[in-house]
């Protein structure tokens, strides 16, 4: 357990938001940039550890939730970022796009404000891009085959990511030439920071082995 009385001492608090006059300008962070890190130590320790946590439930992914709670309130991104990714392929998106239901079923919500559960998660696999944490996992050989990916989101890059782990070849297409199209075209620009898709773009070639082949348009 992160802080046996974290739940007790500090109160849910978010970073501060940029106006939204701004951001309606722009595709950048919603979040005041650097107001989210200095916080988020406390806000994990609000994490009460529960016998049973229904965040696992109310999360679609099954995210072990109370366990990177703990890491990051103890500020061990390494371990944090092990453990996120042990169930989420792309946090990236998930932090910033998920409407998160985990917090909706967070067991301090039933008499205090839920712990920031996704302030936590975009901190975690933020820190662990800043500190090269995030590394590809290229297997030794091939199978032989390969897999058609339909769709170039978040699933179909899950999908790809998953197949290259399993040694096995995979081509996606897609009705967008560039990766991870569909999250930049669903997303309000408030809530897609700048440049986002170009990283994905390239995060997903390094996740990938060098034989894997390239995005295919269904176009083509």
């Amino acid at each position: 357990m992160a802080d046996p009385k974290g739940f007790l001492n500090h109160g849910r608090e978010v970073a501060t938001s940029r106006p939204v006059e701004e951001r309606v300008k722009d595709w950048n962070e919603v979040y005041v940039p650097g107001s989210l890190l200095p916080i988020i130590s406390k806000q994990a320790s609000r994490c009460m550890d529960c016998g049973i946590p229904f965040c696992h439930n109310g999360c679609p992914l099954g995210n072990l939730i109370p366990e990177w709670n703990d890491y990051a309130y103890r500020e061990d991104w390494g371990a944090a970022s092990e453990r996120l990714h042990a169930t989420n392929n792309f946090p990236e998106f998930t932090g910033r796009l998920c409407p998160a239901p985990c917090e909706s079923a967070c067991v301090l919500g039933i008499n205090q404000p839920p712990v920031t559960i996704k302030n936590v998660e975009v901190s975690i696999i933020d820190k662990a891009w800043e500190t090269g944490d995030v590394a590809p996992q290229i297997p030794e050989r091939l199978s032989g085959k390969t897999v058609a990916v339909i769709g170039s989101g978040p699933a179909g890059l899950a999908a790809a990511q998953q197949l290259t782990r399993a040694a096995t070849r995979w081509r996606c297409t897609s009705g967008r030439t560039a990766s991870a199209a569909c999250c930049a075209t669903a997303s309000p620009s408030s809530r897609w920071r700048s440049g986002t898709s170009t990283a994905v773009s390239s995060r997903c070639a390094r996740r990938a082995p060098a034989s894997a082949p390239a995005w295919r348009s269904a176009a083509t």
